[in-house]
């Protein structure tokens, strides 16, 4: 099927009459440069500075790289922090206590304290209670219509959960608490799952669907439910655990997080708010810029002869830089962020967890490589560039390798994004809908000219 309707969409590009109406396409989505700067346009609504425009107020997380000193930005070290909590001190805890830290990082981020050992017992038994799936709803929604992008699938899972929820569009405190726990014990059950079915679809591979289990942590039942045996070691599970937790959450403004409110802003049931969410994290510009990052780096290793050597490997980042090497983007993906200067939190903190396991596991080379990119492509930009800004490495530099390193596939890079972050998705879907009360509804500038209606028979 899907091979035949791959047929039917090339054999509709390739045919004249959608070429013209490609044409005639282009030239209805041109808008002149000058018409953002006459109007006075903040442009991904960023302020001429570079920082975001000030839109709403919120006690979940806030990301900080830089202070405004008389009109002039100043880069600072980056803090992220979750209800006030320095994320970095809160992975730090949970590494040096040995114990697993998402769903004590999810209840800080839903009611705004770290649990009680009674209170996070408490939220941990409703996650158990909720990460079964509905009843045939892996059958009737997961094994139906495979898609390619398991994000995609997960878009599909979330919003069919409306269909089985017998109280779906209530939007009082208590429901959407009740809906967004369930969305966090689910979504990395609905994600594994598909990939099953992607596996089988696409590639062919033997059908095996796993379920969860009630006495393990998030981590431990994604690996559980994703791998074909089962199994996985403590190493690598507390390893992912500490990746959810850095995930988590990073403030309102981010593009994800921000499409969620707007949805929120509207009225809508918690499903469509959070696959707005799924949707907005799978662009290559947000979350999918993980896979970019691990795309990048095998093409490095592929056209670099010693990629432990600084001048080849710094000649054919300007290569990628200018656009004649890598995606012919001329990004440098994995660098730079837009609100962090001179470090991101979660860069810092998967590269200081990343560094022994990659030694231990043979991926010395790569880790190297990875801070060459770092520590080389600040220089290239300001010497390309012309950039006098500070630029860091960003959380997505080191996650894939992470990801590589515990033997989770490229194609579930973002969609663990997403199994984290729907914790920091839902805390703002509420803080958005009890607080703000306020469809949120910019403006745009039309700059269309006026045109009088011309029968059809007297158009050409």
């Amino acid at each position: 099927m899907n091979d035949n309707l791959d047929k039917q969409a090339k054999e509709l590009e390739a045919s004249d009459d959608f070429k013209s109406l490609l044409t005639k396409a282009e030239s209805a989505y041109e808008i002149p440069q000058t018409a953002f700067s006459k109007y006075r346009v903040k442009r991904g609504l960023r302020e001429p500075d570079g920082s975001g425009v000030m839109v709403g107020v919120t006690q979940i997380g806030q990301s900080h790289g830089y202070v405004m000193n008389e009109g002039e930005k100043t880069p600072v070290e980056g803090v992220l922090t979750y209800r006030g909590y320095d994320m970095c001190d809160l992975v730090r805890h949970f590494s040096e206590e040995n114990r697993f830290g998402f769903e004590e990082t999810a209840f800080l981020l839903f009611f705004g304290h770290l649990p009680s050992p009674a209170e996070l017992e408490e939220f941990d038994a409703v996650l158990d209670a909720a990460r079964h799936l509905p009843p045939r709803f892996t059958e009737d929604v997961l094994l139906h219509s495979p898609s390619k992008s398991i994000m995609n699938k997960m878009q599909q899972g979330v919003l069919a959960l409306y269909a089985y929820d017998e109280n779906p569009d209530d939007t009082s405190l208590s429901n959407m608490l009740r809906q967004s726990m369930e969305l966090v014990a689910r979504l990395p059950v609905i994600a594994a799952q598909s990939y099953a079915v992607y596996l089988n679809a696409f590639f062919y591979k033997s059908l095996t669907i796993h379920n969860p289990r009630n006495d393990l942590s998030t981590a431990q039942n994604f690996l559980r439910v994703l791998r074909a045996n089962k199994s996985y070691t403590e190493e690598e599970a507390h390893l992912l655990d500490l990746c959810l937790v850095i995930h988590a959450e990073h403030g309102g403004g981010n593009c994800s997080t921000f499409s969620t409110r707007v949805l929120s802003s509207s009225g809508t049931d918690t499903y469509s708010a959070i696959a707005a969410g799924i949707g907005a994290l799978k662009g290559p510009r947000h979350g999918g810029a993980n896979i970019k990052v691990q795309e990048m780096f095998d093409d490095i290793k592929a056209h670099v002869s010693d990629t432990a050597n600084e001048d080849e490997v710094t000649s054919y980042l300007l290569k990628i830089l200018q656009g004649q090497a890598g995606d012919g983007s001329g990004l440098i993906y994995g660098m730079g962020h837009a609100v962090y200067t001179k470090s991101d939190p979660r860069a810092v903190m998967l590269k200081t967890c990343a560094k022994k396991l990659a030694y231990d596991k043979g991926y010395g080379k790569d880790f190297e490589l990875l801070e060459m990119i770092e520590r080389v492509t600040p220089g290239l930009f300001r010497a390309y560039k012309g950039s006098t800004s500070e630029m860091c490495a960003n959380v997505d530099l080191y996650s894939g390798l992470v990801y590589r390193m515990l033997d989770i596939p490229v194609e579930m890079y973002t969609p663990l994004f997403a199994i984290a972050r729907v914790a920091g998705w839902c805390a703002h879907r509420m803080e958005e809908y009890c607080t703000a009360k306020k469809i949120i509804r910019p403006a745009y500038k039309c700059i269309a000219q006026p045109h009088e209606y011309e029968p059809l028979s007297a158009r050409e």
